[in-house]
């Protein structure tokens, strides 16, 4: 696929971010792509690989490699470098509902699997996803279409993020009426509350959610099912299926002394209120603002990072964010080969724009919190660190402990905990009376995705756990398949 040369021939080449100090300015996205011309010859770099594991999705050590939704990378890439960008987008939507997400958010293990890797910075892949897409909905290529025939049966998703809206589409294609869920006051789930705007601007939510409206898909805002007595008393009598696509929304908490302080948030809490303030929806005191504050960020990966970026956009004082991990590699390890995802060390968007503006990286790395200071009118004042090491114990199982006399206090005004998520707000689970796994997630079915209770499904990081919103993507479409034979059968 591709041009057979075109690896040989052209330099892997994405697209420019606007300068630092101009995009901390603001919460627009900052990623610009490349022209139809120069998009087109990264498209050719796509080889004959033979077998392309870009596309394979398959699980490896424990890890995916490849893309979750088994989009047809190979063809998309060769038909861009054609040039025939109508087709590419049928190819792309063939197995991929929403590639304008997945184009901005999605970490790409479909580059860790790329064949050119090997050897060779990887395919743009997901700047090609994006490219089709984005040239797709500007020259209104992207159109409503609803399905031609209506069944009389009706399923109500719970949840309206990435997972939801996947099972929403396909149900909805199938032909059945279907009715979201969500119990903030915008659709969208993670991708509008949990995604700052600078990574997936809203106003991409929006279109797409309009288009599913179009489509003949009823959204219900402010709308949770488990407490809302109006619908409590009819969700299980007015659906003939439910979904529950909650996510995985209960944030792992630091249980250490001084943690009740004031100042000390969930990172999810404090992203979702600075979107709320962009999008002109936040009131005064649910607002959580770090202009001129000393900011401690607690975790790392895509949240920690998140957190960086916001707070230097609302004007920090300064910056630090720990892990209590060690630093990944540089370059892959002999026990991490191609075409596993690929764990090297990365300096994401956050971590760039702090070491511009002040002259280091953030991270540091094997460092733990012991306790919170805090004053007379319990404000979190300071953090009490120590650094811990890592080793295998006597049955090779992995573990950390302090290093002594490695104690160090800092000055903090706020902390913002990012340390992941544990599964299932318990409420949700209760409401509906479904078992939960070892996890804390919903315990469904990895064939059919039902749960313990008769016509009750779940998919999403709410069934798998805290993942990636491709994975969403792939849950949604799948459980909608077993739905639908279920409803069939009915």
């Amino acid at each position: 696929m591709g041009k057979p040369t075109g690896f040989l021939e052209f330099q892997r080449k994405v697209g420019s971010n606007e300068s630092i100090v101009e995009r901390v300015k603001n919460f627009n996205e900052f990623h610009k792509l490349l022209s139809k011309e120069e998009q087109t010859n990264q498209g050719a770099r796509c080889m004959d690989c033979g077998v392309p594991f870009c596309q394979s999705g398959i699980i490896i050590n424990g890890m995916v490699s490849g893309c979750p939704l088994n989009n047809l990378i190979p063809e998309f890439n060769d038909l861009l470098y054609k040039g025939n960008l109508i087709l590419a987008l049928d190819r792309l939507l063939k197995t991929n509902p929403f590639p304008e997400f997945t184009g901005r958010v999605c970490p790409a293990p479909c580059e860790s699997a790329c064949t050119v890797s090997i050897n060779c910075p990887a395919v743009t892949i997901k700047e090609n996803e994006r490219f089709i897409i984005d040239f797709a909905f500007e020259n209104q290529y992207i159109k409503p279409n609803p399905p031609k025939n209506r069944k009389s049966k009706n399923i109500a998703v719970i949840g309206s993020g990435p997972a939801g809206l996947s099972c929403s589409y396909y149900l909805n294609q199938y032909g059945y009426n279907v009715d979201v869920f969500e119990r903030e006051d915008k659709i969208g789930g993670l991708l509008t509350y949990g995604i700052p705007n600078m990574k997936l601007d809203k106003a991409i939510v929006d279109r797409r959610i309009n288009i599913l409206k179009e489509e003949g898909i009823s959204f219900f805002t402010n709308s949770d099912v488990c407490i809302n007595e109006n619908l409590k008393a009819k969700i299980f009598t007015d659906y003939d299926a439910i979904v529950l696509a909650t996510g995985a929304t209960k944030p792992r908490d630091l249980n250490v002394s001084g943690r009740e302080s004031k100042g000390i948030y969930f990172a999810v809490d404090y992203l979702k209120e600075n979107t709320r303030r962009v999008l002109n929806k936040c009131t005064s005191k649910d607002y959580i603002s770090c202009k001129d504050k000393r900011v401690l960020i607690i975790g790392g990966g895509d949240t920690g990072t998140d957190c960086l970026a916001t707070s230097i956009r609302q004007g920090c004082k300064s910056l630090l964010q720990i892990e209590i991990t060690n630093p990944l590699p540089e370059d892959r390890l002999e026990n991490n080969p191609w075409p596993e995802w690929k764990k090297t060390f990365k300096i994401d968007y956050g971590q760039e724009e702090a070491i511009e503006l002040f002259d280091k990286d953030p991270r540091r790395y094997c460092t733990s919190v012991k306790e919170f200071l805090y004053d007379n009118s319990n404000n979190v004042v300071g953090a009490k660190l120590i650094k811990v090491n890592w080793y295998n114990d006597d049955f090779g199982n992995l573990k950390c402990r302090e290093i002594e006399d490695s104690e160090e206090v800092i000055d903090v005004d706020i902390v913002l905990l990012a340390m992941g998520f544990l599964g299932t707000e318990d409420y949700i689970a209760s409401f509906f009376g479904v078992n939960l796994d070892n996890r804390n997630n919903i315990k469904a079915s990895y064939d059919d995705f039902k749960t313990n209770k008769e016509k009750i499904f779940a998919c999403g990081d709410a069934r798998r756990g805290q993942s990636l919103v491709v994975w969403a993507i792939r849950e949604g479409l799948d459980a909608a398949k077993s739905i639908n034979e279920y409803l069939n059968l009915k």
